[in-house]
């Protein structure tokens, strides 16, 4: 496997951190893998070895603020001073458009995560007909009545205390009841896997678990509006493959629940070819899960689907 970094400039000029791992073979394919919110694209290089072993050639990148990206941009958890979640999944666009120069295999797959998933639903409202599949791993449906509180707490402390603050109430409001349902937790991230080795990793990592930014909440809840604009869906194209997979116990999908619902919004709106999948006792991170070996192999069937 051959493993190369890049910068990735942006037409706006910010450098966007971008990995790519190749097989030694030609590649049957190539997965693009957007990652999740306060971590980066280094915690996805043991599924991305498993994808190369199997032919595929994988790429990914940090988003702004995060990882590598935020490092170099100063700025951790903030996107950008307006529009964040348009730029972030323009960033897709662009760095895909990069890393296609060196490819020549078919369409990309996307394997999106979490706010990883939100990104690329939005991107394939936009963009849908560029890609040939996607994975969407742990999604979440529509804030409702909560994201509209979240957004005007956010709106107010982003004036009164800057774009760029920090804001521990609002993170602890959204991401720290997702522990609630795991009485026995020893850890704040006990939510994200049920080994602690894993959770550990993630805690003792000084790139994940970070706090964002006011601005950051607002482009979040921004983007959760316009995936689940029943317009902006109609946009995905009809025949595109989409696999959603979740934990049975992911908070992040209340228990897999929205999972449905945003598959059934899907299927409303017209797409044919949507395949949900809930693994059960596992929760957000299947990818760090104890026994993801398995979900790992079902993620390489689906993509192989012709």
């Amino acid at each position: 496997m051959n493993k190369s970094i890049h910068y990735v400039k942006m037409s706006d000029e910010q450098e966007i951190y971008t990995v790519i791992y190749k097989p030694e073979e030609t590649p049957i394919g190539h997965v693009h893998i957007l990652h999740g919110l306060a971590e980066h694209i280094g915690r996805y290089e043991e599924f991305a070895q498993f994808l190369v072993l199997n032919g595929y050639v994988v790429s990914g990148h940090d988003h702004r603020g995060h990882g590598y990206t935020g490092i170099k941009q100063n700025q951790i958890g903030f996107f950008t001073d307006k529009d964040g979640f348009e730029r972030v999944t323009e960033d897709v666009r662009e760095v895909l458009h990069a890393v296609r120069k060196e490819i020549t295999c078919e369409s990309p797959i996307l394997f999106a995560h979490s706010m990883g998933s939100f990104i690329g639903r939005r991107y394939i409202q936009k963009y849908g007909q560029s890609v040939s599949k996607i994975v969407l791993s742990g999604t979440g449906g529509p804030s409702g009545a909560s994201g509209k509180v979240g957004k005007l707490l956010a709106t107010g402390f982003s004036i009164v205390k800057g774009k760029q603050t920090e804001n521990p109430l609002l993170d602890k409001m959204s991401f720290g009841k997702f522990n609630a349902a795991f009485k026995d937790g020893q850890t704040s991230f006990d939510w994200l896997s049920s080994d602690p080795s894993e959770v550990q990793k993630y805690i003792e990592d000084p790139m994940c678990g970070f706090v964002t930014s006011n601005q950051l909440f607002i482009d979040l809840l921004n983007g959760l509006d316009v995936i689940h604009d029943n317009k902006e869906i109609a946009h995905i194209p009809k025949k595109l493959p989409i696999l959603m997979i979740s934990g049975s116990k992911d908070p992040v999908s209340n228990d897999g629940k929205q999972v449905w619902v945003v598959a059934n919004q899907y299927k409303k709106a017209g797409l044919i070819d949507i395949t949900v999948v809930l693994v059960e006792e596992k929760r957000h991170e299947l990818l760090n899960e104890l026994g993801k070996e398995e979900t790992f192999e079902l993620v390489l069937q689906w993509m192989k689907k012709k």
